[in-house]
């Protein structure tokens, strides 16, 4: 399959550099966004082969992701896999995603990280369940890990997928304009690496979003 790995970065330098050459040695075209960085983020990843469009200024993992999408349909790719640039993701569970997506050709499969949850942070743990249970409701197809960032989505799905969030409650408006596009969702299970890296989203601030953003949508119907 001719796919694009999209990885929205802010300050990532620890990490991007080897994510991309790993990448880029198993012969994925990379595509890193850099969302306004005050690190080498963008030369590590560039020099490393992956192809860079930076922001001024930072504007948020939504609009990041939105610009990548632009990038991907614009170059025909038959789909794209998200992951996240701070080394959170084994390049190793993108084949999971790829074997998952030739069972549908309008799909969006999800990384499911619920089945061996002893590190993740007990607050992201129980935002998580909470947020899953909500849209796997509302989307009427159950979703474990509705707030994991590793996911593939093909060209057929992404292009009837109109999105305007620009912070991390994208991920919420991917999957809820799925469901009324009809868009089949699938889960792999993929191992996740904790290590001391501190996680973006703000527990109470992001979570408050992403509710106020689930209720808006789920009314509009």
């Amino acid at each position: 399959m001719k796919i694009c790995i999209l990885i929205p970065v802010y300050n990532e330098a620890r990490t991007i550099g080897e994510i991309v050459r790993c990448l880029r040695e198993s012969s994925y075209d990379v595509l890193v966004v850099d969302d306004g960085s005050k690190d080498d983020s963008a030369h590590l990843a560039q020099e490393n082969g992956a192809v860079v469009v930076s922001h001024e200024g930072q504007k948020g993992k939504g609009a990041s992701l939105r610009q990548g999408f632009e990038y991907i349909l614009n170059k025909k790719y038959e789909g794209v896999i998200m992951m996240d640039g701070d080394g959170q993701h084994h390049i190793k569970d993108i084949m999971g995603f790829l074997e998952k997506a030739q069972e549908y050709p309008k799909i969006i499969v999800v990384g499911n990280r619920m089945k061996d949850t002893k590190r993740m942070p007990l607050l992201r743990y129980l935002t998580n369940r909470l947020m899953s249970v909500l849209i796997s409701l509302a989307s009427g197809q159950y979703i474990p890990d509705t707030q994991c960032g590793f996911r593939y989505i093909s060209y057929e799905a992404l292009k009837e997928l109109s999105l305007s969030s620009d912070g991390f409650e994208i991920e919420t408006e991917i999957l809820m304009k799925a469901r009324k596009k009809k868009i089949k969702i699938c889960s792999v299970p993929i191992e996740t690496i904790y290590e001391n890296e501190e996680s973006k989203i703000n527990p109470v601030v992001d979570t408050f979003r992403f509710i106020i953003y689930f209720i808006k949508e789920l009314f509009s119907f």
